[in-house]
């Protein structure tokens, strides 16, 4: 109300002052950089088969076969020729630039699927899985292509590159969650060798559409004389700590395919990546950060919950102990990924990535060969001690680790100086 000549008036309410948009949340402002959604839809679609080949390996070389040790043993090998050829692999791409390199290894390793497909099929002798699988070890890392992307595009924004490592780690949960449960649609409702087929095409197709978004490709770096990353402070220590959590994705995957034994195997290995992705999203949003030896201690208590599920005989148990389970994997991922980010020399990172990788990959090499050799001789059940063991083995790793700054810290840092 105001007065006007002696008179009082109504008037309307003054306007109320206008709030400012609500800021963008971090996964919103990564895609929103130019480029960002074209090579990520391209990487997702080449991650995809990491979730697929495994599984289908397992089911349709143990079908064809009938011994689960055989395809551990298989599945094991070709993770192990990965584990190998993949540093040499990531030098290249690092030398010669991602899509110059990384289509023709895909090439290579699609056709490597491909033989191994026919072999099976064929039924042909058990060296000669061996040796197509083992052929599949040019595949690019393409996990650690995309984050050296995120790396260049937000260098000096540490709360960027947090929540690109968080994302990061979400897909490939993502593809763990959706892989799994694909690829024993494919083997189940069409034929055993549908699912090796299929992921052989899908990761054709992505490697070439992400090659091909060539200007947020990272810039070629120069020749170094510093040698490999392995010779970093605190990268063995880090290695081993990759490769006993691996040791845990390996084991995890072979008992429990055991365990369901049948077309329920996928969906319940995809509720462990669930839990891992929707924790590593909210580790992402998170404005403070846990230590790698915290994340540890959690995945270490948490994966025995599968095991006491698998004693009272109930798959139901078993899948919600892997779901919970999960909730443990993409922050430990996440905060070890930061670390190889902290200790990798400057313009080798795509190499120190895949040095990770590639100790992740022997893990579950280890992990396979050793599932599929406990489930023959005394059960699925008795398996899942396997990856307690593996989490607790990566914690005890851990105290050769040299604590340092966060990434985000150091950078902070540096720009206050």
């Amino acid at each position: 109300m105001t007065t006007a000549g002696g008179l009082l008036v109504l008037t309307p309410p003054p306007g109320r002052p206008s709030r400012p948009g609500k800021a963008p949340g971090p996964y919103r402002r990564l895609l929103a950089a130019p480029g960002a959604r074209a090579f990520t839809a391209g990487n997702l679609i080449a991650r995809l088969p990491m979730g697929m080949f495994g599984v289908s390996a397992v089911i349709m070389i143990s079908g064809a076969y009938g011994s689960y040790a055989l395809a551990g043993a298989v599945t094991a090998t070709g993770l192990a020729a990965t584990a190998l050829v993949a540093p040499w692999t990531a030098r290249l791409v690092d030398r010669h630039g991602q899509a110059r390199v990384a289509v023709p290894a895909t090439a290579v390793a699609a056709l490597g699927s491909l033989a191994l497909l026919l072999c099976v099929h064929h039924h042909a002798p058990a060296w000669t899985l061996f040796a197509a699988y083992a052929a599949t070890a040019t595949t690019p890392n393409t996990g650690g292509m995309s984050r050296a992307r995120w790396a260049h595009m937000h260098r000096g924004d540490p709360a960027a590159l947090h929540a690109a490592n968080a994302f990061e780690q979400a897909v490939d949960e993502l593809c763990f969650m959706l892989g799994p449960v694909l690829a024993a649609f494919l083997c189940s409702a069409l034929f055993p060798e549908a699912g090796t087929l299929v992921g052989a095409i899908l990761l054709f197709t992505g490697v070439v559409l992400f090659a091909a978004q060539r200007a947020t490709e990272p810039p070629v770096a120069p020749r170094t004389t510093k040698g490999s990353p392995l010779r970093a402070p605190g990268m063995p220590a880090l290695l081993a700590v990759f490769g006993a959590t691996g040791a845990v994705f390996g084991a995890m995957e072979v008992v429990t395919i055991a365990y369901a034994d049948g077309p329920a195997a996928g969906p319940v290995l995809a509720l462990q990546a669930a839990g891992s992705c929707a924790a590593g999203l909210v580790f992402g949003r998170a404005r403070r950060t846990a230590g790698l030896r915290t994340c540890l201690a959690a995945m270490a208590l948490l994966m025995p919950l599968p095991l006491l599920g698998a004693g009272t005989g109930s798959l139901l148990a078993v899948a919600c102990g892997l779901l919970v389970a999960g909730m443990a994997t993409a922050p430990t991922m996440v905060t070890a990924m930061a670390t190889v980010q902290r200790i990798t020399p400057r313009g080798q990172l795509n190499e120190g990535m895949t040095l990770a990788v590639t100790a992740i990959l022997g893990g579950i090499a280890v992990g396979s060969a050793t599932g599929g050799w406990t489930v023959e001789r005394w059960g699925p059940a008795y398996g899942y001690v396997l990856p307690a063991a593996a989490a607790a083995l990566a914690l005890a790793l851990s105290v050769l680790v040299p604590a340092g700054p966060w990434p985000e810290k150091a950078a902070g840092k540096t720009a206050r100086a």
